[in-house]
């Protein structure tokens, strides 16, 4: 990968590889995971956080010295599935496929495979004459005749816990790698008459393996449309497909309409009815029916039904739009509630504030809320009537129905119904210009 970081922990539509695998894996009725770690265990052991348990291989001396490192949490089940954590587009529908026909067929092992038109760099799938599998041979330890052979090894496979742990013993590194290969347990297996079969999955995108940035876009590529198909045969509009970006885990309703060059990112959830217009950005919003944003961000924040935002407006995280608000253009939120009904049209910035219901912000009104040391809240009561270019510094207190000059600098708790003026008074100097020209 030409990187520093853990391979594992790059991301494909949002989410960490390692994660989608787990996705898979916990979907397919998996009831408990455990991770293999190496380098930069740090990173991946973050990046699963609770989901499950960690093991740790000291030393990278092959994927069946891998998997011996977990042996103590494969004892605890009947069977294992193992999976390489850089294979992001393998699905639960396809690993509990697998683990079914594993345990009806009662296979010892079952290795899931699939035929390319070029296997190369692939471990070849060795059958006998009834079709079962006679062995794997890696790619660089295969014979001419075996590098002809099209089906491959995914590196995918589900055991009988107590087979596993046995052949585990008896694998050696004699080979070109001086490496202990887990593919060396199935010849093993097949030596003392254990039964295995192989799942021949139909597309081979499925196990698709991420080893530099090419791939990583490959994978994206693919994912990205899988999420895309899936939201517009659930009755959403995506006006161009192939330059819209949705995470894994959005979620969206019908009759919504979004526009090209949007980006849908974390825990997103999308109402019916709603319109996103071109080039917006939203990351773990709850946006509600019935709402239209143009060009905008919006970022951990909700927005309720009916309310319009921007063009170009920002809003920022632990913000809550209340229902039928306006936020336009070059308005800026920040940890604010806002009430249904209030309406900031433009050039506005509201930060730590609580703000009821039915106001009206004017052009240029700015929540003074930081002193360069700490941020302080201003509390806006219902109807109340902000003046264009108006400072409002806080922490202050504007009451219900209060109305602000345009132009004026709050210092003061303003009551209910009054009229706040906070500016100097205009002065009218006579004959001023002809003092200038004689100047």
């Amino acid at each position: 990968m030409k990187s520093d970081n853990s391979k594992v922990i790059n991301r494909v539509c949002g989410k960490e590889m390692i994660n989608h695998v787990l996705d898979a894996a916990l979907g397919a009725g998996c009831n408990d995971a455990t991770v293999v770690v190496g380098h930069r265990k740090d990173q991946v052991i973050r990046a699963v956080s609770d989901r499950a348990a960690a093991v740790v291989q000291e030393q990278q001396l092959g994927t069946g010295h891998a998997v011996m490192q977990a042996a103590g949490s494969i004892e605890k089940s009947e069977n294992v599935l193992i999976l390489p954590g850089d294979t992001p587009l393998i699905t639960a529908e396809t690993l509990a496929s697998v683990i079914s026909r594993h345990i009806s067929d009662d296979n010892g092992a079952t290795v899931i495979t699939a035929r390319v038109d070029d296997p190369t760099g692939y471990g070849r799938i060795v059958r006998r004459a009834d079709l079962t599998v006679e062995k794997i041979v890696e790619h660089k330890d295969a014979s001419d005749a075996e590098k002809t052979i099209n089906e491959i090894n995914s590196g995918m496979y589900c055991f009988r816990s107590e087979f596993l742990l046995g052949a585990l013993k008896k694998i050696t590194a004699d080979n070109a790698q001086g490496e202990y290969y887990l593919t060396d347990v199935f010849e093993i297996l097949r030596n003392e008459g254990v039964k295995i079969g192989a799942f021949e999955i139909e597309n081979s995108e499925e196990i698709l393996g991420v080893n530099d940035r090419v791939q990583l876009s490959e994978a994206e590529k693919i994912m990205r449309a899988r999420i895309n198909r899936r939201h517009m045969l659930g009755g959403v509009t995506l006006i161009d497909p192939d330059s819209t970006y949705i995470g894994t885990d959005v979620q969206i309703g019908m009759d919504t309409v979004i526009y090209p060059g949007t980006i849908i990112e974390g825990r997103t959830v999308i109402g019916d009815n709603v319109l996103i217009g071109q080039n917006c950005r939203l990351v773990n919003a709850e946006i509600a029916d019935g709402v239209d944003i143009w060009t905008s961000t919006i970022i951990d924040s909700s927005v309720d039904e009916g309310t319009h935002v921007g063009p170009y407006a920002y809003i920022r995280p632990d913000t809550r739009v209340g229902k039928n608000c306006k936020v336009g253009d070059f308005v800026e939120l920040k940890k604010a509630s806002i009430g249904d009904g209030t309406k900031l049209s433009h050039l506005t910035y509201v930060g730590d504030a609580q703000v009821g219901r039915n106001c009206n912000f004017g052009c240029g009104t700015v929540v003074v809320n930081y002193d360069g040391k700490k941020k302080y809240q201003t509390i806006i009561g219902d109807n109340a009537f902000i003046g264009c270019n108006s400072n409002l510094v806080s922490p202050v207190t504007i009451n219900d129905g209060a109305y602000i000059a345009a132009g004026s600098t709050i210092t003061d708790d303003v009551p209910s119904e009054k009229l706040a003026i906070a500016r100097a008074r205009q002065v009218i100097k006579d004959h001023w210009s002809d003092r200038r020209k004689d100047d």
